[in-house]
């Protein structure tokens, strides 16, 4: 397997799911992070500045990907919907 093939393999395997929706628990704007709960699950989900689209407050209804980091899941591509 080449550099390339690893690589692809990684940023695969990194990718835990698609697109998923839930509701912002808590966000810091001066920190920069906060949490969502997803629909059907009783984990939340971190989020940092970094993984938003649109600019997040609490109880706005979200869409997002998760992805696996070196603590646990993030939330990523993080975009308010109606």
């Amino acid at each position: 397997m080449n550099a390339i093939q690893r690589f692809v393999n990684k940023l695969i395997n990194n990718r835990v799911n698609v697109m998923k929706e839930g509701t912002v628990k808590f966000f810091n704007n001066a920190k920069g992070f906060g949490f969502i709960k997803p629909e059907g699950s009783d984990e939340d989900v971190f989020v940092h500045a970094s993984g938003l689209i649109d600019e997040v407050r609490e109880n706005d209804r979200v869409e997002f990907e998760t992805e696996r980091g070196k603590k646990g899941i993030n939330a990523i591509n993080v975009r308010v919907i109606d």
